[in-house]
């Protein structure tokens, strides 16, 4: 899977793309990344990727020339997204659906934004990562190629790790423990230990639903309690507890 990225600052981004699981996986040729420097697409002696905006204003603004350059000469895998506010915001479900995706590209913003004719021209729409401001889109980046990197099949290793994580069910994950069994007086629960892989998974599963009703009721609305969810949650006595936070 290729995935480009386009910024004033690759090193950054090549840097992080290239330890533990994104570096793994560029070494067994599962993923390629590419980071592309605008500035290596400019024509002054400056390098000035830059300038003031129309209209005046606070800031500056990427110029048009050197980013369409920069994708003109990489011919980047599509879709190529803009990271900024105004588009569809990252969750795991799109992180699947891109993983799925046999590659795509990645546009950084920075300062004030891009020049809005590369937007509407060049790009094919926006990824967000949240509502909040960041100096540049360099490290909405790296969560993009984290998010979505791991899912790539033969990444993780175990492939069936991915599925059994917070999101994957529309819950957050269950609890984790290892060894000691028993460290400073807190002990591992009983049920882990019992050999019972069958409770086990029960347990989980309903540890998942209380913990999920705790932190996060309104994953519920897309998920709501079905006839194997209360079952489980009554067996470990968890499920007059998760009605009440959800009522």
């Amino acid at each position: 899977m290729r995935i480009e990225v386009f910024t004033i600052f690759p090193d950054l981004v090549s840097s992080f793309a290239s330890e533990s699981l994104l570096g793994k996986a560029q070494v067994n040729g599962l993923l390629d990344v590419r980071c592309h420097d605008l500035r290596e697409h400019t024509t002054d002696v400056h390098r000035t990727v830059d300038d003031a905006p129309f209209g005046g204003g606070a800031g500056m603004v990427l110029k048009p020339e050197p980013v369409v350059a920069a994708i003109e000469a990489a011919d980047p895998p599509r879709p190529l997204f803009l990271l900024g506010p105004g588009g569809d915001t990252l969750d795991q479900d799109l992180a699947r659906s891109l993983a799925a995706s046999g590659g795509f590209s990645l546009l950084c913003g920075r300062y004030e934004g891009v020049d809005q004719r590369v937007v509407d021209h060049w790009c094919d729409g926006e990824l967000s990562i949240g509502d909040y401001v960041l100096a540049g889109g360099e490290v909405a980046a790296m969560v993009v190629l984290e998010a979505v990197g791991r899912l790539v099949p033969g990444v993780m290793g175990n492939d069936t790790s991915a599925t059994e994580e917070s999101f994957s069910s529309g819950l957050l994950e269950y609890p984790q423990y290892t060894r000691p069994a028993e460290f400073r007086g807190h002990e591992v629960p009983d049920v882990l230990r019992s050999g019972d892989h069958g409770r086990v998974g029960r347990w989980r599963h309903a540890v998942a639903l209380a913990r999920t009703a705790r932190a996060r009721p309104d994953l519920f609305a897309h998920r709501p309690l079905d006839a194997e969810d209360r079952t489980v949650l009554g067996e470990f006595g968890l499920l007059d507890e998760v009605e009440r936070l959800l009522a």
